[in-house]
């Protein structure tokens, strides 16, 4: 599997305070943004793939929600995800 405890644990100290703060939006955006990622590349080698394209649309909405909820709330921390994870916004 392409996401595991370790792939988690990380990305959730790089962005989050601490590996187990999995509840900061700063480490749920960095989270969707990794399997976003999967998925643009799984779905570049398969395009029919229906299911898995309804999956990333779901995950871009998620993601969007979160950074408009950041924005809204502490616009420096929103600026900070947007930079380390190099989002267009």
């Amino acid at each position: 599997m392409y996401l595991t405890t370790e792939v988690k644990k990380e990305l959730f100290k790089k962005h989050g305070k601490s590996e187990k703060d999995t509840g900061s939006s700063e480490g749920q955006i960095a989270l969707f943004s990794f399997r976003i990622n999967h998925l643009t590349e799984h779905l570049k080698a398969k395009k029919k793939d229906v299911n898995t394209q309804r999956s990333l649309i779901n995950l871009v909405g998620k993601r969007k929600s979160l950074l408009d909820y950041l924005k809204r709330n502490d616009i420096t921390r929103y600026r900070a995800i947007i930079k380390t994870l190099d989002l267009r916004k």
